[in-house]
């Protein structure tokens, strides 16, 4: 009998990309998102493709009934990896965005994957199985903002489980990828027009890499040498360089 993984925002970009992946490896999948019918596509195709079972789940993460219904679906059937991807960028500054929009971001980057972690380690840790994937970011490492810290709690809380459960066979790693080729930025109006090419990364690598990293037992996964480079260099700068950087690249993303 196949396991179930479930994925947020798996009908585009990096979630997608999971959930092709572990449909590939024999999991069937229960995909969350807002988006009906791009959802049900999505799972139609996983079902045509691979031969697996595909739960859909609509769900608003933002809102407290959206993360109440994935929760209540973890805690009533036996879900083996989770992994936490939805997530939105803000183009506007910390001061001159809506408090409205900022209350979203933590809900969805920080409360939801929260929540849904502390539900689904129930029955992993009662099986003695599972995997946890928390989509954060090389963002996390530097100051830019709300998004900044959001992903910043995540790597950390993730840390911090991968700890506890030592010695388990329950896995917890942080995916921290850089600038990936998705609807990320165009859905935040974000210009990216003067970026290298070179520090793009193609979604599908990158999944690949992080699920191989939490098979392994690896706690934080940086695909691509040249944001190893840039975690290596950000961790060792002093911070007063780190924080300029950092709102730097924001500005420029909201031009």
């Amino acid at each position: 009998m196949k396991s179930w993984a479930l994925v947020t925002g798996a009908t585009a970009g990096i979630g997608e990309s999971f959930a092709r992946l572990l449909a590939a490896n024999n999991y069937n999948i229960i995909l969350v998102a807002r988006d009906v019918k791009r959802l049900e596509e999505r799972a139609a195709f996983l079902r045509s493709t691979f031969g697996v079972e595909t739960v859909v789940i609509k769900a608003d993460l933002s809102t407290d009934a959206g993360c109440s219904a994935v929760e209540d679906y973890i805690g009533a059937n036996e879900v083996d990896v989770l992994i936490n991807n939805a997530g939105f960028g803000i183009n506007k500054a910390f001061t001159a965005s809506a408090l409205s929009a900022e209350e979203d971001l933590l809900n969805v980057l920080v409360r939801t994957p929260m929540r849904l972690m502390h539900v689904a380690l129930v029955g992993m840790k009662a099986r003695n199985k599972g995997v946890i994937i928390n989509v954060s970011s090389v963002a996390g490492f530097i100051a830019g903002g709300t998004y900044s810290a959001s992903k910043s709690y995540l790597t950390v809380l993730s840390e911090s489980v991968h700890t506890e459960l030592a010695g388990s066979r329950v896995l917890v790693s942080a995916l921290c990828p850089g600038f990936t080729r998705t609807e990320f930025h165009q859905r935040g109006r974000m210009s990216m027009k003067g970026l290298p090419t070179f520090m793009w990364l193609d979604a599908d690598k990158l999944v690949a890499a992080s699920w191989r990293d939490a098979l392994a037992g690896k706690t934080v996964s940086v695909p691509g040498w040249q944001y190893r480079v840039l975690t290596f260099f950000i961790r060792t700068l002093p911070r007063s360089i780190v924080r300029k950087l950092g709102m730097n690249l924001r500005r420029k993303q909201r031009r």
